[in-house]
């Protein structure tokens, strides 16, 4: 099945605990702190897959997380790195952070590789610790715990050239003729329910061509195959705005023309903005050759319109000829702007303060993990780094101003205590 929009939750790998350990070697006294680091967690890394085209492996599978870092050990050994996560996507992938929205990578090259969450930290054993008046510390630090976050993740064709138009009359057929693209082609409506991508060669020249399904009146507002697949132009040089000229459906031509632009319209004023080429389609079948001239004179003589049949290969190297003159003038597909480049962001500064209820009061933020990952508060030189740390941080005087008074409770992490003066 083809998906080209879905939510997934990524969670780069916990970092490894540094330990406490000392030397327990004869002959050698006072062996000191040995504590080895922890291991950094994995990343999780996208890469451009040229084996897929669309986001159907994320259809049943939603949820991915990097290795966590291996604990240090004793005799300053480091604990093992946790496995990168590489996943799959194919190109012309948009990451976005689903919570912000914002564009976290674009997935524009064959060969791009984008780091988007970092595995944390490794720990630091008690070796990092011992100083001259501290000979034996007996703390050492926690690895860093990553958190989840929901990844948004959109498939954007990029295509040089997008056909679009009504559904049956003759996109994917226009698109075999012109290339080696073998479309599913049906006389009936929605015979493409994914875009077909090709190659097309001609006068010297190639670029690529999307047969872009699904348009039809109120597609921006979710009729037919709906919205989904207008985001397939937004990265389009070029439309071909196929219309069946013979009217073959019951339709007249020139309300097809002006209903499909008024969708385009009303997606947005990047599509809305996107150079056109009409191709007057099935032109073998009209019987009334007058027609042609009607429309014509309805529409903008600014731009080019050809009469074509593509079962019939009839004026279609005109069409390419001037599809690729217009090309050489049209800026090339850019790369989306990185709007958000770092979602793991952590302010070790940042707290906050409560009160729970009368004399039981908590502390959350990143400046308590940062703190509390290096005590160990059933060391007596721990616990004074610990007390000085939330005094000169701020802690205190914050609790201070909520109304915290002597003989109250202090819930700090995963330790609670009682607050004197």
């Amino acid at each position: 099945m083809f998906l080209d929009k879905v939510k997934i939750e990524c969670k780069a790998g916990n970092g490894g605990n540094g330990v406490v350990a000392f030397r327990r070697e004869k002959y050698v006294p006072n062996g000191g702190p040995s504590g080895g680091d922890g291991g950094k967690g994995g990343n999780i890394i996208f890469k451009v897959n040229k084996n897929i085209d669309n986001l159907g492996d994320f259809r049943y599978k939603k949820k991915f997380k990097a290795d966590n870092g291996s604990d240090g050990s004793a005799n300053n050994k480091f604990g093992r790195d946790g496995a990168d996560l590489i996943i799959g996507v194919p190109k012309g992938t948009v990451i976005k952070n689903a919570t912000t929205g914002k564009i976290i990578a674009d997935m524009f090259d064959d060969n791009d590789e984008v780091v988007v969450l970092k595995g944390g930290q490794g720990g630091r054993g008690n070796s990092h610790f011992a100083t001259s008046t501290r000979q034996a510390p007996r703390f050492a630090e926690q690895g860093v715990v990553t958190k989840p976050f929901e990844l948004l993740l959109e498939l954007k064709t990029l295509a040089d050239v997008g056909l679009v138009g009504f559904p049956n009359v003759g996109k994917s057929t226009l698109l075999s003729s012109v290339s080696n693209a073998r479309p599913k082609i049906a006389n009936y409506h929605f015979t493409t329910i994914t875009p077909n991508i090709a190659v097309v060669n001609g006068f010297g020249k190639s670029f690529v061509m999307a047969d872009i399904p699904g348009l039809i009146s109120g597609a921006s507002e979710g009729l037919g195959l709906g919205i989904e697949f207008l985001r397939h132009i937004e990265r389009t040089r070029l439309l071909v705005h196929v219309v069946d000229i013979a009217g073959s459906e019951g339709r007249d031509p020139y309300q097809d023309y002006l209903a499909i632009n008024n969708e385009l319209s009303k997606y947005g004023e990047t599509v809305r903005n996107i150079p056109q080429i009409i191709a007057l389609n099935k032109s073998d079948m009209l019987l009334d050759q007058s027609e042609i001239e009607r429309f014509k004179e309805k529409i903008d003589k600014n731009i080019p319109c050809f009469v074509i049949s593509a079962v019939g290969h009839i004026g279609l190297n005109e069409l390419i000829e001037c599809v690729i003159k217009t090309l050489e003038k049209l800026p090339k597909i850019e790369r989306l702007e990185v709007e958000e480049s770092e979602i793991d962001k952590r302010n070790l500064r940042e707290f906050t303060v409560r009160k729970v209820s009368d004399g039981y009061f908590e502390v959350e933020g990143e400046l308590v993990f940062e703190i509390m990952k290096r005590v160990n508060l059933e060391d007596m030189t721990s616990n004074a780094y610990f007390q000085k740390r939330i005094k000169n941080d701020g802690i205190i005087d914050a609790l201070i101003k909520e109304g915290l008074q002597e003989g109250d409770m202090i819930k700090i992490g995963d330790y609670e205590l009682q607050y004197f003066e």
